[in-house]
Formats: C-alpha cells, sequence, structure tokens
C-alpha cells in the first residue's frame, strides 16, 4: 500500500448524540476540518503531556467573544498552557467581563453613523455601551497609580499585578467565571505583550506618564525572560522525561513572531545551543503567499531556526476561524487529555533568567577564550567576529 494513503474515509451517518470527540475523530475527514483533527489530536496525544512547556499567542479580537473566559481560562487551569504571548486589546476586553460588563451579540449590518450617535461601540457583530470603555479605562488608571506599578517591569510582572487587582473585583462582585487575567494570575501563568502600547491599557499608561507616572515597561525584560522560557524547556523536571517546547498559536500578528523569535534570541543572538520549537500548531486566516509572518508556515520557520526541523511532522497549520477552532481544541483536549500539574513558570522568572544570564556569559567567555587561542597561534580573524560568534541553531559557530 502507499505510504500516501494514511487512513480511508469511511463515512456514516451523523447520530443525534454525537459527542465532540467522535464528531472530530470521525467526521472532520479533509480539508481545513482535517487539519483541525489533526491539530486536536496533536494536542491531545502529544502536547498537552508531561515535559512539554506550551506557549500560547493570542492574536485578533478573541477576548470580546467571552473566549478568554470560556475556552482559555479553562486550558489554563488544566495545566495545558505555560505562558502566553497575547496583544494588550486582548486582556483590555478581557476586563469587562471581570468588571460586570455587558457586551453584546448582534449582527454586522448596522448602521456605524446611528452607533456612534448613540455612543455605541462595534467589533464586527458584537455591540456595547461607549461607557464599557470609560469605565474600564477608569479602573485601570486608578490601579496603575497604586505604588507596586511605579516602577520599571516586563509586562508578566505588569499583567500578574494588574490580574491580581481584577481578581479582587470578581470577588467582590461574586463573579461565577474568573477572567483569563485572573485566571492567569492565580494559576501562575506568564502573560507578555509583544507591543504593550498598542492597545487601551498601554494609552492609559501613556497617559499617566503626563501624570509623572514612574511605571516604565521594558521589552528587553521580556525578550530576555521569553528567551530563558524557551530555552529551559529542554529540563523537564520529571526523571525520564524529555523536555520539549511547543508554539499554539491563535492568529498570527506580533504575539505570533514573540512567541517564535525566542527560538533565534537564544541560538543567534545570545549564542546558545537550541534546535527550534518541537511543535508548531496554528490556526489562521492568513495566506502564506503575501511575505507576512502572520501566514508563514512551519517549513519556512525552520529556515530560521525557530523550529526544530526533525519536528516538522508535528506541526500543523488550520485555515480558518479562530472562533471556530479554539472552543473546539478546547472541548476536545479537555475531554481526552488529564490536567497537568502547574508549571507556575510566573514564579520561576528570576530563577530561569539568572540561569539564562550565567549561560549566556559562560559562552561570551569561551569565545573569547578561543578567540585569545586563535591570536597567539596568528590565526586572523575579522573584526566583528572578534566581539561575538553567532551560531546555528544546533550551536555550531557561523566562520565567515
Amino acid at each position: 500500500m502507499s505510504q500516501n494513503f494514511t487512513r480511508p474515509i469511511t463515512p456514516t451517518p451523523i447520530r443525534a448524540d454525537v459527542s465532540v470527540v467522535d464528531l472530530i475523530n470521525n467526521y472532520f475527514t479533509a480539508y481545513n476540518s482535517g487539519r483541525l483533527r489533526e491539530a486536536c489530536q496533536l494536542l491531545a496525544q502529544s502536547v498537552f503531556q508531561p515535559g512539554v512547556t506550551v506557549g500560547l499567542s493570542l492574536s485578533g479580537a478573541m477576548t470580546p467573544t467571552g473566549l478568554g473566559i470560556s475556552a482559555l481560562a479553562p486550558l489554563l487551569r488544566a495545566g495545558f498552557v505555560d505562558y502566553i504571548i497575547s496583544t494588550g486589546a486582548n486582556l483590555y476586553h478581557d476586563i469587562h467581563y471581570a468588571l460586570g460588563m455587558d457586551l453584546y451579540a448582534s449582527h454586522p449590518f448596522v448602521d456605524d453613523v446611528q452607533l456612534r450617535q448613540e455612543s455605541q461601540i462595534r467589533i464586527y457583530d458584537i455591540i456595547f455601551d461607549y461607557d464599557v470603555l470609560l469605565e474600564t479605562d477608569a479602573f485601570i488608571r486608578r490601579v496603575l497609580r497604586e505604588a507596586p506599578f511605579q516602577r520599571r517591569m516586563g509586562t508578566a510582572e505588569f499583567h500578574h499585578l494588574l490580574g491580581q487587582y481584577v481578581r479582587e473585583v470578581e470577588v467582590k462582585l461574586n463573579r461565577p467565571h474568573p477572567s483569563l487575567l485572573s485566571t492567569a494570575y492565580e494559576c501562575g501563568v506568564p502573560i507578555y505583550t509583544s507591543s504593550p502600547g498598542d492597545s487601551s491599557i498601554g494609552m492609559n499608561v501613556a497617559a499617566l506618564a503626563l501624570e509623572g507616572s514612574q511605571l516604565i515597561l521594558d521589552p528587553a525584560i521580556d525578550v530576555n525572560e521569553t528567551a530563558a522560557l524557551a530555552y529551559f524547556a529542554r529540563e523537564s523536571g520529571i526523571p525520564g522525561v524529555p523536555g520539549q517546547s511547543a508554539a499554539v498559536i491563535i492568529g498570527g500578528g506580533s504575539p505570533k513572531n514573540f512567541l517564535l523569535q525566542t527560538q533565534p534570541q537564544i541560538h543567534e543572538v545570545l549564542g546558545l545551543e537550541e534546535r527550534g520549537h518541537d511543535y508548531f500548531i496554528q490556526i489562521t486566516d492568513a495566506r502564506p503567499d503575501t511575505g507576512g509572518l502572520s501566514g508563514a508556515v512551519p517549513s519556512e520557520a525552520v529556515s530560521w531556526g525557530k523550529v526544530d526541523p526533525q519536528g516538522l511532522r508535528d506541526t500543523v497549520v488550520c485555515y480558518t476561524d479562530s472562533t471556530i477552532a479554539l472552543p473546539i481544541l478546547t472541548a476536545y483536549t479537555l475531554n481526552q487529555c488529564p490536567a497537568r500539574p502547574l508549571k507556575r513558570l510566573y514564579d520561576r522568572r528570576d530563577e530561569l533568567m539568572t540561569a539564562l544570564k550565567a549561560q549566556y556569559l559562560q559562552a561570551q567567555l569561551g569565545r573569547r577564550q578561543v578567540q585569545a587561542e586563535e591570536s597567539n597561534l596568528g590565526v586572523s580573524r575579522p573584526a566583528v567576529l572578534n566581539t561575538t560568534v553567532a551560531t546555528y541553531p544546533c550551536g555550531t559557530p557561523i566562520r565567515r
């Protein structure tokens, strides 16, 4: 039999009592339903397993739909997501629900001029009052004036502190289901924002700077912390279980790049040995032929050292709307996978950063020793290589 024949398609009528798992396994047979089946099965069988550190990137307006609470928070509580790269907008709109504000399902064919006149906001077919933005802004500014925010920090620490205040409000309001921010706070899941100025949260941070706020969000902290999370994913901490790294990508954009660039940061910039992420699962509606990162496929990421070449068989790209795929992925994996112990990577940031810095400085020292030995032997090298030596993903120095 040809190796191209993976499995026969054996159609049977769908039953009235079909389960989510049965529907996906037996009726998502081809095209993007087939890719969604593969994504579900790869997550359940390989990614959401002990020893795998899972980073999730989040773009597109996911939380206004309620998916932060309904689909993402359950994955965090089950220990399936260990760190997140999100747009600031998703975290901002997540707070509306935490504060008990109402967003409404409508339709996309409304009169936007009329909406403006009536002080209403539209996100495609979601409608809500302008006061939702104003009251959320007021809450954010009130919180960010507090003493813990008056210093330089990375966005993981910023969102952890913000999540603490959000959780306190949820408890006071007796909210039935915690938001994504407060769930991440409780589960020790660090949330990073690759472009912290590009959202209403960042806009309020900027406004407070005009009042003399000392809060500064430092992207260098985020770049190094996320690199440390990916680098030390190789150490599972479980005897006999190898450590692996997974990239689960909802949408594309800057969060996708920030998640994937952890690997070039490790091998290209820091000069440490790294092979790339072991798993790559993306839900997207972006095309690859425009050259944009949002639609870039896993094999292209291999050329950058972002994905392990040996792991291409463990990559899936499903071209569909994330609001369709995310509830399905969540329902399937919660049914098929036992919960994992929480890694609480937020609590380990300082430890991992100290270890990364030590390895980076040790590698730098080793390169200088090699350069000194080459100099003693009369080996002539270009001046640019006397300060740093880039490496291939395998760790082999690049000689020019």
